[in-house]
């Protein structure tokens, strides 16, 4: 916050709520100093503004990852209204595939030197709608290897699965439609749900590969710090059941940086490598990678 904001602040904090209400103008000039979203998010820009700028793309997705490392997970903080599709800003909760988003977000940013609330806006625009546009509910890139598929063809990231030793994915997606009592808005409006439908089908006439737990470990040499992994699934009709960041440590162990639902709740560094940690879940099968493109 600048001096001109503290100072305005510092105004409206000794003013009385009836004001407020009888002026509600004020709260659309200075919604910084009413949300704390986005109040977490310029804390958030302003703190990344001291990383290099020449890091390599992959260091900083690894290095903003560790960055956000205790924040809470937070499940469904992009559907908690059926009714508009909006972009959804929070930080102060995570999920598995929000924690990816929002790290990769800011990478990019750190190293356009666009380190402002409407860049940030727009770059995570860009990266969680499909061509980068939002237009409805299906819009929003819900199916992981779609979000890999679509960002790919953005320049955003590379998908690498099948160049480190992947093998073809043979299944057919339509989890999503298939169960849309479990999506409130494909629920609620159904013409929703025929659209998805379009997409799936679009998905289903992809080629898709990904490497199977028990060969995880084979692959250890090829991944980097920051790469994205996105962890395939025995569940009928869903592509990727779990989303994180590669994290290499000292002694060269490969683990998962990730937004856990699970024991601590909050987004952590698995305790185990990566092919332990897929092994101790059966519905998880392997994984598919996807390397942040060099700016």
């Amino acid at each position: 916050m600048d001096r001109r904001d503290f100072i305005i602040a510092a105004l409206l904090a000794s003013a009385s709520t009836v004001v407020f209400s009888k002026y509600p103008f004020i709260k659309k000039l200075f919604p910084h100093l009413y949300d704390p979203e986005l109040k977490l998010l310029e804390e958030k820009l302003n703190e990344f503004k001291n990383y290099q700028v020449d890091s390599k793309i992959n260091e900083l997705v690894h290095s903003v990852g560790c960055n956000l490392i205790g924040t809470p997970y937070a499940a469904g903080t992009l559907d908690r209204n059926p009714d508009e599709e909006k972009l959804v800003i929070m930080l102060s909760g995570l999920d598995c595939v929000t924690f990816v988003e929002n790290t990769l977000t800011f990478s990019r940013l750190i190293k356009k030197n666009k380190l402002d609330v409407d860049s940030f806006k727009d770059e995570l625009t860009g990266i969680r709608y499909r061509n980068g546009i939002i237009k409805d509910y299906t819009s929003r890139l819900h199916y992981f290897s779609d979000w890999i598929y679509d960002n790919g063809r953005k320049g955003i990231v590379e998908n690498i699965t099948k160049e480190i030793g992947g093998i073809t994915y043979d299944k057919k997606i339509n989890f999503m439609t298939a169960h849309t009592d479990s999506y409130p808005a494909l629920k609620k409006y159904p013409e929703l749900s025929e659209k998805m439908k379009v997409i799936e089908k679009e998905i289903n006439s992809r080629e898709m590969y990904y490497i199977p737990k028990n060969y995880m470990s084979d692959d250890y040499g090829s991944l980097r710090n920051g790469d994205i992994v996105a962890i395939t699934t025995d569940i009928t009709g869903l592509d990727v059941v779990h989303t994180g960041i590669i994290h290499r440590d000292e002694n060269n162990g490969i683990y998962l940086l990730h937004a856990s639902s699970a024991n601590s709740g909050k987004v952590c560094i698995s305790d185990k490598e990566l092919h332990n940690y897929l092994k101790k879940n059966k519905k998880q099968t392997g994984v598919m990678i996807a390397r942040p493109v060099e700016l």
